[in-house]
């Protein structure tokens, strides 16, 4: 086949008109004019730029001005500020306006001619979004992977039925800003993030945020696997009932399972693994059985995963099933997809800001496991401080929230004390109707906060069943004093 012949139906395509549909763009500016009801259900559809023809977009913006200084919409005011910004002659006057007008069959049926013109709209960002990916793929680039998750990301933005981000006038960012602070102030105790149990933490936080990389950085042993996934993961599921992505590049998605489930069941799991399980034991695990799989936590356990690959994952969860929270375990695990052999440092930092660019780009808070440096073990006070964060200060540059887990008991078993050594030996041998459980202190230092305090929380570890408590909750539930 000649090179003519596999270029014509490419050739054929260019010159082809783009999908729109100018009669629908006719009948949903006229029903604005007419119908004050319609103005408000095409706002919520459709947006200037999903207008074919740019009178009207211009039209659009004129009801849009005019809608946003609550002044009724109509012929008069429309034409007066389109008029006003010298815009009422290019797009065909007052006699254009009218015919708008004539152009409408019916305003009952606003919703279906907004949604021909969003659809149109679509199919056009479409065609762009290709071309903009047959550009990319002839460059030829070397990053493949890169260039896959760059049209992915195309891809995914259309989707979700939003484009890259434009200019925003401060009026409204300021009016929906304190529309928010205002139902926050109103409701006392209210949390406008995502919920993790841990009453303190939260109060401190408000939560978990849309977009917001959280960090939590610890000496190895400290639990933050303990904390992302019985405790951050688990509650965002099980209690607040929001769909969890849980990225392990650590631990198999088998061991995060039974990680998940004798959490949940509060049973020992190295007493399960060597049969010295109770009736009661069973019992509870049955319960969480039943109860877990109802929840939405969806579990990647790719080893060294590239954060590309991460992040093309997460798109789709976000797509397929709407991702509230995603939790990385561990930071220093990831790829950064390219080639970074002499500088370990430009990877982690790579890989730290992309995780902050898809917590961005899905709006979902990131909360992502990180090693701490040695230098830490040298100090006298090993209470670990910010400069302490494993392979690049990036990684604090980039995090909303940084949080280090320290416990003094890690350093007591560092130190081989017996009578810790002995507790934890008789925590596991003991029967469980015999035992009970005494709590390991730990802190959760919050070392940076960049809408909010920073302070020390002060959490019990229960070691056995791999998850934290607030010390009150722990007392109560184990009649501890």
């Amino acid at each position: 086949m000649s090179d003519d012949r596999r270029r014509a139906p490419q050739d054929n395509l260019s010159d082809r008109l783009p999908p729109q549909d100018l009669e629908a763009e006719q009948a949903t500016l006229g029903a604005m004019l007419v119908d004050a009801g319609a103005v408000s259900r095409a706002l919520a559809i459709v947006t200037a730029d999903d207008f074919y023809r740019e009178a009207h977009r211009v039209i659009f913006g004129a009801i849009f001005q005019v809608q946003e200084r609550t002044e009724p919409v109509d012929l008069i005011t429309v034409g007066a500020e389109l008029r006003r910004n010298e815009q009422l002659e290019a797009v065909g006057g007052a006699e254009y306006l009218d015919a708008l007008i004539a152009q409408v069959p019916t305003t009952a049926h606003i919703v279906r001619y907004s949604n021909i013109v969003a659809e149109k709209a679509v199919l056009r960002r479409l065609i762009e979004a290709g071309a903009a990916i047959q550009g990319l793929a002839y460059e030829n680039p070397e990053e493949v992977e890169q260039a896959l998750d760059q049209a992915e990301q195309r891809i995914f933005e259309i989707a979700q039925g939003r484009s890259t981000s434009d200019f925003e006038h401060i009026g409204m960012l300021v009016h929906d800003t304190f529309e928010h602070l205002d139902k926050v102030s109103r409701q006392k105790g209210f949390l406008s993030g995502i919920p993790t149990g841990l009453t303190e933490f939260d109060n401190m936080t408000s939560g978990l945020h849309e977009g917001e990389l959280v960090i939590v950085a610890g000496r190895p042993s400290m639990g933050k696997t303990s904390l992302l996934v019985n405790n951050i993961a688990m509650h965002a599921a099980v209690k607040a009932d929001k769909p969890v992505a849980i990225f392990s590049l650590e631990m198999s998605s088998s061991q995060l399972a039974e990680m998940l489930l004798c959490g949940r069941a509060r049973v020992n799991g190295w007493r399960l693994r060597r049969g010295l399980t109770s009736d009661e034991d069973w019992l509870r695990l049955a319960h969480a059985v039943g109860e877990l799989p109802k929840s939405e936590i969806y579990i990647d356990d790719t080893p060294a995963i590239s954060i590309l690959e991460m992040r093309s994952k997460a798109r789709r969860l976000k797509s397929q099933h709407d991702i509230a929270l995603i939790c990385v375990d561990y930071l220093q695990l990831a790829s950064g997809g390219g080639r970074y052999e002499d500088s370990r440092h430009q990877e982690i930092s790579i890989v730290a800001r992309s995780l902050k660019s898809m917590a961005r780009e899905l709006n979902v808070p990131v909360v992502v496991g990180s090693q701490l440096s040695r230098n830490v073990e040298r100090r006298e006070d090993k209470r670990p401080i910010l400069s302490d964060l494993a392979e690049s200060g990036s990684i604090e540059a980039e995090a909303d929230l940084v949080c280090f887990l320290y416990r003094e008991s890690y350093y007591q078993r560092k130190k081989g004390s017996q009578e810790v050594e002995a507790k934890a030996q008789a925590a596991v041998e003991t029967p469980k109707s015999e035992q009970h459980d005494m709590p390991d202190i730990a802190e959760l230092i919050i070392a940076k906060h960049r809408n909010g305090p920073v302070g020390t929380v002060k959490l019990a570890f229960n070691e056995n069943h791999r998850i934290f408590d607030t010390v009150d909750a722990f007392r109560q539930a184990e009649e501890y004093s």
